[in-house]
C-alpha cells in the first residue's frame, strides 16, 4: 500500500485577503481584488489594472524583517503565507525531525529593477548604437548584487528552508501558471515514497510589474477593460477579453497520514490523485481538442481511484481568455462525461485575479475549504452565457453542497497540464 499524504497546515498571501478566513470570506461574499495598478505608473498601458496583495507587513510574521530588504515581494509573501502554514499545522515547536522535512515549491522569478535597467541601457546609448562596455561598467557600478541574487527562482524555497531548518529534499518547479499545483503533487509523491515526511509545498510570485504587463500585453492576453476593472476578470462569460494578472502566495503543509497521527495534527483533507501531462502543441496556445487537459484530469482522477461521477466540484483553472474557458470546458466534459453537467465548476481568478505559478497552491487551498465548509465559491462578473462554456459555473454567489472530492486544474503556457484530486478525510 502507497503512503498516504495529508494536509496539516494552510497559509496564505493574496489579493482578497492575507489569511485563510480573510480570503475565503472575500471569495465567500463575491469581493473582487482588482483595482488600478499602484506598484507603478501604468497610465500609458494597455491594461492598468491587476489584482495586487493589499496590507501586506512581513513584520507581522517574523522577527528582524528587514533581513529580507532586497528580496522580492514573492518572497515576502512566501515567508508570510508559510509561517502561517507551519503555525496551522502545530509545527513551530521545532519537533519535527529536519532530515524528515522538505520544502517543494511551484515560484515564480524575482522583479527587475526596471528603471534602473532603462537608465543603463539610455546610458549605453553612443551614437545611436549599444555600447556593451558601458553597459557592462554601469551593471558593475550600479547593481546590487543581493538584489540580483534575490531574483533566482530558487530563492524562496531555500529562505523557508533556513527559516524552518528544514533539511530534507529542496527543489522549485517553474511549470508557468501549473508550477505550484506541479509542486503539490511531486511533494506528495516524495511523501508517497518515502523520501520524506513533511513537505512545505505550495508557491509564490509577483509579476505586476513594467516587464510582466508588458509582457502579456504583447502576447494579448490581458484583459483591457480599463473602464471596470473590477469586471474584468469574467471566467467562462461570453464577453470575457482576457485574464487579470495578480500576485500572492499559497503553502500547504502536506504529511504523512502516521506521521500526523502520531503528534495529533489537524487533518484539512488527503491528497488523493495527481495527473501531469503536456500538450506537446504550441508556446501559448492549449490544443484545441484539450487533448492535455483531458489526459490529466484523468490521470489525476484515476490516480484518486475514483470514478468521474465521484468528482464534487471543479475549481478550474478558469483563466478568463476566450481559448482557455473554451477548451478547459471541453475537457472537463470529455473527462467527467455524463457527468460534468451536474458538478458546480467554478473559477476563483474572477476575484483574486490570476496569480501565475502561484495560482495552483491558492486554488487548492480553496478546494481544502469547500470540503471542510460544505460550500463552493462563485465565478463572479458571469452575466451573459456561451454556448461554447456550457457547464454550472456557480454564477455570481457561493452556493452551498457536499463537496467529498475536489478537481484543481492548473494549464500553464507552454502546454503544461496539472490536476490534483483532494479528499475529505476518512480515517
Amino acid at each position: 500500500m502507497r503512503r498516504r499524504v495529508v494536509v496539516t497546515g494552510l497559509g496564505c498571501i493574496t489579493p482578497v485577503g492575507n489569511t485563510i478566513d480573510r480570503m475565503w470570506d472575500s471569495l465567500m461574499e463575491g469581493r473582487s481584488g482588482i483595482d488600478y495598478i499602484t506598484h507603478f505608473d501604468a497610465s500609458s498601458f494597455p491594461t492598468r489594472f491587476a489584482a495586487e496583495v493589499k496590507d501586506f507587513n512581513l513584520g507581522e510574521y517574523i522577527d528582524h524583517p528587514e533581513r529580507f530588504d532586497v528580496a522580492g515581494r514573492h518572497i515576502r509573501f512566501a515567508i508570510g503565507a508559510a509561517v502561517q502554514a507551519v503555525r496551522d499545522a502545530g509545527m513551530d515547536d521545532g519537533k519535527i525531525d529536519p532530515a524528515r522535512f522538505g520544502v517543494y515549491l511551484g515560484a515564480g522569478e524575482g522583479q527587475q529593477d526596471f528603471f534602473l535597467f532603462m537608465s543603463m541601457i539610455a546610458q549605453a546609448q553612443k551614437d545611436g548604437e549599444f555600447d556593451m562596455e558601458v553597459f557592462t561598467r554601469c551593471g558593475l557600478e550600479r547593481l546590487n548584487p543581493l538584489e540580483e541574487l534575490e531574483q533566482e527562482p530558487n530563492m524562496p524555497a531555500g529562505h523557508l528552508a533556513a527559516l524552518f531548518n528544514a533539511q530534507g529534499p529542496n527543489l522549485n518547479c517553474l511549470t508557468a501558471c501549473a508550477a505550484s499545483s506541479q509542486a503539490i503533487g511531486e511533494a506528495t509523491e516524495i511523501i508517497r515514497q518515502g523520501e520524506a515526511d513533511v513537505m512545505l509545498s505550495g508557491g509564490a510570485h509577483s509579476m505586476i510589474h513594467p516587464f510582466g504587463v508588458t509582457g502579456f500585453n504583447l502576447l494579448t492576453a490581458l484583459s483591457t477593460r480599463n473602464d471596470h476593472p473590477q469586471q474584468a476578470s469574467r471566467p467562462f462569460d461570453k464577453e470575457r477579453d482576457g485574464f487579470v494578472l495578480g500576485e500572492g502566495a499559497g503553502m500547504l503543509i502536506l504529511e504523512e497520514l502516521d506521521h500526523a497521527k502520531a503528534r495529533g495534527a489537524q487533518i484539512y483533507g488527503e491528497i488523493v490523485g495527481y495527473g501531469s501531462t503536456a500538450d506537446a502543441y504550441r508556446i501559448t496556445d492549449i490544443h484545441p481538442e484539450g487533448r492535455g487537459a483531458t489526459a490529466c484530469i484523468n490521470m489525476a482522477v484515476k490516480d484518486a481511484r475514483l470514478n468521474a461521477e465521484d468528482v464534487d466540484y471543479v475549481n478550474a483553472h478558469g483563466t478568463s481568455t476566450a481559448v482557455n474557458d473554451r477548451v478547459e470546458t471541453m475537457a472537463v466534459r470529455q473527462a467527467l462525461g455524463d457527468h460534468a453537467p451536474e458538478t458546480p465548476v467554478s473559477s476563483t481568478k474572477s476575484m483574486m485575479g490570476h496569480l501565475i505559478a502561484a495560482a495552483g497552491s491558492a486554488e487548492a487551498i480553496i478546494c481544502l475549504l469547500s470540503i471542510n465548509r460544505g460550500v463552493v465559491p462563485p465565478t463572479i462578473n458571469y452575466e451573459t452565457p456561451d454556448p461554447d462554456c456550457n457547464l454550472d459555473y456557480v454564477p455570481n454567489a457561493a452556493r452551498e453542497h457536499q463537496v467529498r472530492n475536489a478537481l484543481s486544474n492548473s494549464f500553464g503556457f507552454g502546454g503544461q497540464n496539472v490536476s490534483l484530486v483532494f479528499s475529505g478525510f476518512k480515517g
